[in-house]
């Protein structure tokens, strides 16, 4: 396995997500997982905050105006993400590796019909008028840029788990731009066919295709190589744009939701994330899988929710609040959802 650690029976070796040694200790492999696990995990989470907060700042400076953020976003989405998933399925998905590859939409399926009954659970105690706001942001979570930036730092850029999450997440974008109108009354335009079969799921299938039919070896090389450098631009720049948004709805911020806030972050920080792995404790998944699943019911909610709330008429400051603080919120109980994970999920 390629990853950002190499362990024997009685020392581990540690690596930065870029590959380069940390350090190496000869004790224990178990506690010194457990360890790592929490540390390069806030660690991953932090490198994503100062991101964002470095768009806050450039657009704070006004070294960065508003009216870009809408070419990086198309950059990120439609350009960077897709040659990101694509070049990662071709160097990294081996048919004869992955077995069970074509299992892991399905797996996401059952995460999203639990997350489903959670967040029509949980909508009930928000106050009325404002569950639309909170079901939606509780449901849509930031399913691939932050399990991306968390599985890198843990297991390596090379690992076969960044594989493993573009699979799971396959079918996430259609089902956000598909559903996500219904939290609002279900009245919407007509659909944007563009949206439904993105970029993303076009890559994927693509990529997949090519490795199943072996034809990936007449891809020139210099191609590969410079579509991963387009690829690595996604996550920094989206993160820069999410810093942009906050700062320029921080501009217009009005009514503070202490209540709402307050339970919002309890229910999408802790008890999703609990729900979770009590769940997985009765199903017992294989390793991988019951890895993404925490990821997804720990991580803090899609960073496009405030556009699709503003534009489906609904109250876009409540939901940038709950977004913005489940992001710093995030910073604790996500590493301490995957230190708590280790315990009963022994890394395979």
């Amino acid at each position: 396995m390629q990853s950002g650690k190499s362990w024997t029976n009685d020392s581990l070796t540690l690596t930065s997500p870029a590959g380069i040694p940390l350090r190496e200790a000869s004790r224990p492999v178990t506690g010194a997982i457990k360890l790592e696990l929490i540390i390069q995990t806030f660690e991953s989470v932090a490198l994503l905050l100062g991101l964002g907060m470095l768009g806050f700042w450039l657009l704070s400076r006004k070294i960065l105006f508003g009216e870009a953020l809408g070419f990086l976003s198309i950059l990120a989405l439609d350009i960077a993400l897709p040659s990101l998933v694509f070049v990662s399925v071709i160097l990294r998905f081996k048919p004869e590796d992955f077995p069970g590859w074509w299992k892991l939409p399905l797996w996401w399926l059952v995460f999203t019909v639990f997350a489903a009954a959670l967040t029509g659970l949980f909508m009930l105690i928000a106050k009325k008028g404002l569950r639309r706001e909170f079901g939606i942001t509780l449901f849509f979570q930031n399913g691939l840029f932050f399990p991306l930036a968390i599985l890198t730092g843990i297991h390596g850029i090379d690992s076969e788990y960044i594989v493993y999450l573009f699979f799971f997440m396959i079918f996430f974008p259609t089902l956000f731009f598909s559903t996500s109108h219904f939290f609002f009354g279900g009245h919407t335009k007509k659909f944007d066919w563009t949206k439904i079969v993105n970029r993303v799921l076009i890559a994927t299938l693509l990529a997949v295709f090519i490795r199943l039919t072996g034809v990936h070896g007449y891809i020139p090389g210099f191609v590969v190589t410079g579509l991963k450098m387009i690829g690595d631009m996604a996550l920094p720049i989206l993160m820069i744009i999410l810093g942009g948004n906050i700062y320029i709805d921080f501009q217009n911020k009005g009514t503070i939701y202490a209540r709402e806030i307050i339970k919002f972050l309890i229910v999408k920080n802790i008890l999703f994330p609990l729900a979770c792995l009590l769940l997985l404790l009765v199903v017992r998944p294989p390793y991988h899988i019951a890895l993404l699943m925490i990821l997804q019911s720990a991580v803090p909610p899609i960073t496009a929710v405030p556009i699709f709330v503003e534009r489906f008429g609904g109250n876009r400051n409540l939901v940038n609040q709950f977004m913005f603080t489940s992001f710093i919120l995030s910073l604790v109980t996500i590493p301490c959802s995957l230190y708590l994970f280790g315990y009963f999920f022994p890394l395979g």
